[in-house]
């Protein structure tokens, strides 16, 4: 079995071969932060939803107990890089709280129900990031 890191890498290129166009259950962006301690580029496919002109990501990790590393990243460093289809931009990423945060959540998980699963099996709250286009 490949590890996590050998599937998002093999997805990553899929996704910039096709121009976005891979085999995954809901629209996929890749998302590059600035590591937290290591200060290296990272990129990682994510799920995203819309809401008006933001781009809306869950820091599920499957509904483990603890975040994915990327939503450490883009805290420490919220300006971040965002592959979608064939255009790439810059973002400003912020976390979203409270009603909105869970307004948005239910609002993905109508379009991908596995996020409510992940939500269900774990503890934490899981983060809800809006992704805002700069320039």
């Amino acid at each position: 079995m490949s590890s996590p890191h050998n599937y998002n890498q093999q997805m990553i290129e899929q996704y910039r071969a096709t121009g976005g166009r891979v085999n995954f259950p809901g629209p996929l962006l890749l998302l590059t932060t600035t590591g937290a301690k290591s200060g290296q580029q990272r990129t990682v496919p994510v799920a995203y939803s819309r809401d008006g002109d933001h781009l809306v990501i869950i820091a599920s990790k499957g509904g483990a107990p603890t975040n994915p590393d990327w939503y450490y990243n883009l805290v420490a460093h919220p300006i971040v890089t965002v592959e979608l289809g064939t255009e790439t931009f810059q973002a400003r990423a912020t976390q979203v709280e409270g009603a909105e945060r869970d307004r948005l959540y239910a609002q993905h998980a109508a379009l991908m129900p596995g996020f409510a699963e992940y939500q269900r099996k774990t503890t934490r709250n899981i983060p809800v990031i809006l992704l805002t286009r700069l320039g």
